[in-house]
């Protein structure tokens, strides 16, 4: 399954589209929050699904803020971040992973992209779409063998 990573939008959804019409085709897209509204668009616009957590920028939205996703044999779980206080590095969030159980974490807020392999876990955060110095996104390839994953970068 190809799956299209993006987080912190905070309304370019323009940049959303262009990273997905650069990754075509893909199974998925998931947004990683801080633009539920862009992701509420995406799938309405989109022939594919739409699958999103809410950030700290989305209050009152309708989307969970963490919940685990299964693909191909995989648990992912999907979390905006700020819960983890990821911007003061990745520890709580490595813990959350192994309490319970998953293959790879997917993650934003930090406005950076981030690929950390380690035995047992895969942690992501395809970075930001929004008006920051690097803008980037992810594609991750999963089969029941693993988990890949590549960054883009838009300009």
């Amino acid at each position: 399954m190809k799956v299209l990573v993006i987080s912190d939008t905070h309304g370019n959804v323009a940049r959303a589209f262009i990273a997905h019409t650069r990754s075509e085709p893909v199974d998925v897209v998931i947004h990683m929050g801080d633009g539920s509204a862009d992701a509420d668009l995406l799938r309405e616009v989109l022939d594919v699904p739409v699958i999103n957590v809410a950030g700290n920028c989305d209050p009152g939205v309708n989307a969970p803020r963490e919940c685990v996703w299964e693909c191909e044999g995989k648990r992912i779980m999907l979390t905006h971040g700020d819960a983890y206080h990821v911007k003061s590095g990745l520890t709580r969030l490595r813990h959350r992973a192994e309490e319970i159980g998953v293959d790879a974490v997917l993650f934003g807020h930090t406005h950076q992209s981030v690929f950390e392999k380690h035995p047992a876990l895969l942690l992501v955060n395809p970075g930001a779409l929004s008006n920051t110095r690097h803008r980037s996104y992810a594609v991750l390839t999963i089969v029941p063998e693993g988990i890949t994953c590549q960054h883009f970068d838009i300009d």
